[in-house]
């Protein structure tokens, strides 16, 4: 199974949990900043990222819109933050509306209980790969 992270992060606490996730895959966590668009097509997308004043990042929301249907099967979704649930179901909808599939799932990390949700993250990753 061909697997790709993507995150954006401001404050680092998306990219913590993205890297976690990561190194229990074993793959590169790469941000949206430096990659935005992908590169190759993959089975199974996670992308986190988190609302910032109570709204989701005009970078993310663009990633999200430009994402190649033809290039992943499907997308698990991330968060870190205190109104997470927004970005979740603003993302969802974005990428259903181009044909991309979305996992119901997602992974929620308070962004001030990142290091001990970690463990929880890389359980989480590896429930969808390996079916754990």
């Amino acid at each position: 199974m061909n697997v790709a992270i993507r995150y954006f992060s401001k404050l680092g606490h998306t990219k913590d949990i993205a890297m976690a996730m990561a190194e229990e895959l074993g793959v590169k966590a790469i941000s949206i900043v430096d990659e935005p668009s992908l590169a190759e097509a993959y089975d199974l997308l996670f992308l986190g990222g988190a609302p910032y004043a109570n709204i989701m990042d005009s970078k993310l929301s663009h990633y999200a819109k430009e994402l190649d249907p033809t290039k992943v099967k499907k997308v698990i979704l991330f968060t870190t933050s205190n109104w997470s649930r927004r970005t979740v179901y603003a993302l969802r909808k974005t990428l259903k509306e181009k044909g991309i599939e979305v996992e119901k799932e997602y992974f929620y990390a308070h962004m001030l209980n990142i290091k001990n949700r970690i463990p929880e993250a890389k359980k989480f990753v590896r429930k969808f790969v390996s079916g754990e």
